[in-house]
């Protein structure tokens, strides 16, 4: 079995209050934001957050933390973690 080597930078939190109000910790940086669509940069992957009437009341990348609130249907994970080591990691990069 595989070994996960990432090091987090700092906590990662989700916290969801009545799926309108959402924090989030160890934010990295935001990729993207709309109205239907934050996509987000996590110390645990990256975080598409799908909802309606999505609103950014606060981010501080310094110390890792988003605040939104609007309508939240649903969080999804994608980890984007390059590869790393060995020849097949460089050949197919």
């Amino acid at each position: 079995m595989a070994e996960d080597k990432r090091i987090p930078m700092s906590a990662h939190h989700v916290v969801l209050e009545d799926r309108r109000l959402l924090t989030i910790t160890g934010v990295t940086d935001i990729d993207s934001f709309d109205e239907n669509t934050v996509l987000v940069y996590t110390d645990a992957g990256e975080l598409t957050i799908r909802g309606e009437g999505l609103h950014i009341n606060k981010i501080n990348l310094e110390v890792g933390e988003l605040a939104l609130e609007g309508d939240v249907w649903g969080l999804e994970y994608t980890d984007n973690i390059p590869a790393r080591g060995g020849f097949l990691g460089r050949l197919f990069r």
